[in-house]
């Protein structure tokens, strides 16, 4: 890697002067974009103004326009519920066996909301600024206003639906404090939140299936967005039991299919998401915002070995209670934890950052924790000849609280940690390392989330628009929710207003070339017999995006990472083995098409990160720091969501900027110290 320089030295060089391009070659620069759909009127005014002037559909007409959603997530299945209880007629895709098993189950900690029900100066307000504080000033500033408004109306439909938060003792529902902030302002469920919130959201969604307005479409998988003059009217889905390739049109389509954190092939993901749905959309025309943002979760169970497939998320809310540091002295890293005494042990985060301490956001405690790894300093096992783990400890909080109170707040999440590596975190700390967890990239969408395809909405972590280069915990799911329940079905209206719209026959040329393009994929994978498998491939990409696109970047590691993407992805597509046919169960054939998308979106993660000469959020330029080594960005040069258009295969994509303008709060340089 290069030799870090200062932000003097980089004045010199000509980088802060804007005259600096480290991608220059590897993308065509194009207009600018921005989004007209936020009125122009003080933030506090927008979204009540936006309703207000996104024209209706009458309920008679409603029963006339088709919509079809992707993804049964929180997003997903709040969206399908709502749009059906309006009247639409909404078809719903998950390729999970059921709704129920979208990934939005794994969320543990819990969803924000600005209720200020602890008295502690929380305010909706506060909830914006800390959110676009906590991507570090890369997020759009109206899209965050708006969905801290609305979280409190969130809180109010799930309490409605029976989700069952935790209460404090005289009945009312309790909060807790989550990384990046000094309120309570995080409502949850024990340690399985996104679970109870998906089981609410689930059963609205049944409602409308039960009422006819809603049909589910279980174990197909989108492969192709269906584009007609311009607009989207439909999709080409495989139904991933038969093999069959179907069909299905509509007047408009909302991708809610997550995010893309799996082209680092370990991570905390479940093993099924993917990027394909929004891929095909970008190659389709949908512009794909900040793909390099990718979310570090600081409290994950390390790495043990190369057998893994996956890793497994420890809940950001541990860290109330637990204490996360290291030995003071690299002899004391073998050692039993509790044979070290007190005044051998580097609480660092409370050393470093003493406002905020273990509660300091994603990024700031991920990197630090990588820090103290690479001194030397890590404990658990070697692997690969280096320990990658902190310890987490709740022996104070077990003084303070007792066992019984520590069971009563996390006893699900400290029995999965016994269940998985064999140590009991009652008597023995535990282990953690940062992993890949969220995508704050995805689809670039406008105020009323509508992608730069006329007709296809994005909601959730598949579009970019509400978290920066960072997301703050417990805010997944509020983002989710709040675009499903309370956004998207007042945005969609203003654009389905003009329907009925014409019907699209299935042999109109824009349908018979997405289903031909689809097939001869298809057929593709199937024929080339190689000899190596669709999951060796997944891993040594994936070994590539950690080594130069992780948390740690630079110029020659993203442009060695951009070569060594292109020769892995040519060899794949000439030596990768796909057993089994077409026309039945084979889950060889979904990964090759999954891990060909992870090929392109990968290397457009790197010429992302390539442009942005600039440490923000969880993404360390080595060459933008400063002299204590904090991530230093540059709002000059950099305060813009980067755009990216698909251009053709084997040509360079072409960068959009949308200027970032903050009017509510000052940019500043983020200090949790």
């Amino acid at each position: 890697m290069p030799d870090t320089i200062t932000a003097a030295e980089a004045s010199v060089s000509g980088f802060l002067d804007g005259d600096y391009d480290d991608a220059a070659g590897y993308y065509t620069p194009g207009a600018p974009i921005a989004d007209t759909k936020a009125p122009d009127v003080p933030i506090e005014e927008r979204w009540q103004t936006r309703k207000f002037e996104a024209r209706l559909v009458n309920p008679a007409n409603r029963r006339k326009l088709s919509i079809i959603i992707v993804g049964t997530g929180l997003a997903g299945a709040s969206a399908a519920a709502t749009l059906g209880e309006a009247g639409y007629r909404v078809k719903s895709f998950c390729y999970q066996d059921s709704p129920r098993r979208a990934h939005s189950i794994a969320a543990q900690g819990g969803i924000n909301a600005a209720k200020n029900y602890k008295e502690d100066g929380d305010s909706v307000h506060r909830l914006f600024y800390d959110t676009v504080k906590g991507g570090d000033y890369r997020s759009r500033e109206s899209n965050v206003y708006r969905l801290a408004e609305v979280s409190a109306n969130i809180i109010d439909q799930c309490v409605a639906q029976g989700v069952p938060f935790a209460r404090e003792y005289g009945g009312l529902l309790d909060n807790r404090s989550f990384g990046g902030v000094q309120v309570s302002r995080t409502f949850y469920a024990r340690g399985q939140t996104g679970q109870q919130l998906l089981i609410g959201a689930y059963q609205a969604l049944e409602r409308q299936v039960a009422a006819g307005t809603v049909t589910t479409y279980t174990r197909h998988e989108m492969l192709e967005l269906v584009v007609v003059d311009g607009k989207a009217r439909g999709i080409i889905a495989r139904d991933m039991v038969t093999g069959a390739v179907e069909t299905h049109l509509a007047d408009v389509v909302v991708l809610a299919s997550g995010g893309y954190g799996n082209v680092f092939y370990l991570s905390t993901n479940a093993m099924g998401c993917n990027v394909t749905a929004a891929w095909r959309a970008h190659r389709k025309g949908a512009y794909m915002a900040n793909p390099c943002f990718t979310q570090i979760h600081p409290t994950c169970i390390p790495v043990s070995g190369e057998h893994q497939s996956k890793l497994t998320l420890m809940s950001e809310s541990l860290r109330n209670d637990g204490r996360i540091w290291v030995p003071k002295n690299q002899a004391d890293c073998e050692k039993d934890p509790r044979d070290i005494p007190e005044e051998d042990r580097d609480y660092f985060l409370e050393r470093i950052y003493p406002s905020f301490g273990n509660l300091v956001p994603r990024d700031i405690a991920s990197r630090a924790a990588k820090y103290m790894c690479d001194e030397g300093r890590g404990v658990g096992p070697k692997v690969d000849g280096v320990r990658r783990g902190v310890y987490l400890d709740f022996a104070a909080a077990i003084e303070r609280l007792g066992r019984d109170g520590v069971e009563e707040k996390y006893d699900n999440l400290l029995d999965m940690y016994e269940r998985i590596t064999g140590e009991n975190p009652y008597e023995v700390p535990m282990r953690i390392y940062p992993a890949v967890h969220y995508v704050m990239g995805g689809l670039w969408v406008d105020y009323d989330l509508q992608s730069t395809i006329p007709g296809l909405f994005v909601t959730g972590e598949a579009n970019f628009s509400d978290h920066g280069a960072n997301r703050l915990g417990a805010s997944a799911l509020m983002q989710g929710l709040a675009d499903g329940y309370f956004v998207l079905p007042h945005t969609i209206r203003d654009y389905l207003a003009d329907g009925p719209f014409e019907e699209i026959p299935e042999d109109h040329p824009a349908v018979v070339e997405a289903r031909e393009s689809v097939t001869s994929r298809i057929d593709h994978f199937l024929s080339v017999n190689g000899t190596r498998s669709v999951d060796s491939y997944h891993r040594e990409l994936g070994n590539i995006m950690w080594e130069y696109c992780g948390m740690e970047r630079s110029e020659t590691g993203l442009k060695k990472a951009i070569d060594l993407i292109r020769s892995l992805r040519d060899d794949f597509y000439r030596n990768v083995k796909v057993l089994g046919s077409a026309e039945t169960l084979n889950q060889s054939l979904e990964k090759a098409g999954r891990v060909a998308d992870f090929f392109e979106l990968g290397e457009l993660m790197c010429i992302d990160a390539l442009n942005r000469r600039e440490s923000c959020g969880g993404h360390f330029r080595v060459e933008s720091q400063t002299e204590d080594g904090e991530a230093l960005r540059h709002d000059e040069e950099y305060a813009y969501v980067a755009a990216w258009e698909w251009a053709g295969d084997d040509t360079a994509p072409v960068l959009h900027k949308e200027e970032l303008v903050y009017t509510a709060i000052e940019m500043k340089q983020r200090s949790y110290k």
